[in-house]
């Protein structure tokens, strides 16, 4: 298998515009899944069903199927009967059978249940549906080989090979005791070095890096990385192996949230592609905007207010967009390093005061910087206007300050209360710093008037 070039891929879609059934399952036979699936994104519904149906592997089918983006999978499975979305799930692992069973409605969904002919599929999968899909529970699959820690080698590999006939990949064996508490895993070395051992009990690995069911799956990504893992066992409140998360799952989904915080932090207030409908673009991006006009109609109610002094002062106008811009971009840097630092689990909400406190050595030590050099440029390009020059460099200091604490202390607040910080780093902080910033520089700007021009 290879990746398609460009002009293959024209010509793999020519074959299907004009009916090539014998080419294209040739073509099919030889393609990975997800080069299949990449296909389909270029194919109307009508194409996509016809060549879906030329796939004569059902394995690969069934592959092709869990390849596609959520959105085409969806309008696939709406013209099939829950019987032949029953077949595809016995060809599928656990954790991506649940993964499909959560996108149809609760009517199909009891009906697909019903038509899976595999009765331990079928339950594991009625098991795994009860947990919360942002849990490790929710991401987990229950494929995987366990044997009893009072096995001797020999009964050991007899029962990895039974339980192997019905895997796709292995990835370690995990050692359970009678009640089937997780004790230890069995590495590929020891079943070399130690063919005769009485029991494996005594040469396996004690205690391995294991999760719970109800961990969040942004915990469990940090573990993964943390401890460099291809797969992780999981189990429940008491220690049993209920089954385990592989790399390829994580990686999946931190990839899908971090496109949905990128989103988030660019003003899209649910998950949206491209290629979705005008009306699902709109829906979803129209929130913010109009959050930001009612920020824009706040910010001119403000300038109206301060008219006198604009009029009195009109030098003072050039420098708006500078307290506005610097306010906006100072905060969304320091947002956006507490959401990453959250996100990769560096920062702990124990130390939340603590945060807020480096916070504001920092905001003291670049508004000092920018208030400078503001001073400066005011002092030699107006020299002699000192309600300017204190105004323009003061308004920056306190809005630098409050900038990066306000930037700090509101992604630490919303991951206190459970709501996902990354709508923090986008229009949010960009609004409040504006409106923040110019009730800060007019207020700067008369305190400087009643002082030099009494």
């Amino acid at each position: 298998m290879k990746d398609l070039t460009d002009k293959e891929i024209e010509q793999i879609e020519e074959q299907i515009e004009h009916g090539d059934e014998v080419g294209v399952r040739k073509v099919f036979a030889d393609l990975h899944p997800a080069d299949v699936a990449e296909l389909f994104q270029s194919l109307s519904l009508k194409e996509a069903e016809w060549a879906f149906s030329l796939i004569d592997d059902k394995e690969k089918k069934a592959d092709v199927l869990m390849e596609l983006d959520e959105e085409d999978r969806k309008k696939l499975l709406e013209g099939m009967e829950p019987e032949q979305i029953g077949h595809f799930i016995d060809l599928l692992d656990t954790d991506d059978a649940v993964d499909l069973i959560q996108e149809l409605d609760e009517e199909e969904r009891e009906e697909v249940i019903q038509n899976i002919e595999d009765m331990e599929q079928a339950g594991d999968i009625v098991d795994l549906l009860q947990y919360d899909e942002d849990t490790a529970g929710g991401l987990m699959g229950t494929e995987l080989i366990k044997v009893n820690e009072n096995l001797s080698m020999p009964e050991c590999l007899k029962e990895m090979r039974h339980q192997a006939e019905d895997l796709d990949d292995i990835y370690y064996v995990y050692v359970v005791d009678d009640d089937d508490r997780l004790k230890g895993v069995l590495p590929l070395k020891k079943m070399i070095t130690h063919p005769s051992v009485s029991k494996i009990k005594h040469v396996m690995e004690a205690d391995p890096v294991s999760v719970k069911a109800d961990t969040q799956i942004d915990d469990v990504a940090i573990d993964f990385e943390k401890y460099d893992l291809v797969a992780m066992p999981v189990v429940d409140s008491i220690g049993r192996l209920v089954g385990q998360i592989t790399v390829d799952d994580v990686m999946d989904e931190v990839r899908e949230q971090s496109e949905r915080d990128y989103q988030l932090a660019s003003g899209i207030s649910s998950d949206v592609d491209a290629d979705d409908s005008v009306f699902a673009q709109v829906k979803s991006r129209l929130p913010w905007l109009l959050i930001g006009v009612a920020g824009g109609i706040i910010t001119s109610l403000i300038l109206t207010g301060f008219e006198a002094q604009l009029t009195a002062l009109t030098a003072l106008a050039f420098f708006i967009p500078l307290i506005g811009g610097t306010g906006g971009n100072v905060g969304v840097q320091a947002s956006a390093i507490v959401v990453q630092s959250l996100a990769n689990g560096r920062l702990d909400l124990g130390h939340f005061w603590e945060q807020i406190w480096k916070s504001i050595r920092i905001a003291l030590l670049n508004a000092i910087v920018i208030s400078l050099l503001m001073f400066v440029y005011v002092y030699f390009t107006e020299p002699h206007d000192y309600v300017l020059l204190f105004a323009v460099a003061g308004a920056l200091f306190c809005v630098v300050i409050f900038a990066t604490v306000f930037g700090t202390l509101v992604p630490l607040t919303l991951e206190k209360l459970k709501i996902n910080p990354a709508t923090a780093t986008g229009p949010f902080i960009q609004i409040m710093n504006d409106v923040v910033g110019l009730l800060i520089y007019f207020g700067m700007a008369v305190l400087m008037m009643k002082i030099f021009k009494p």
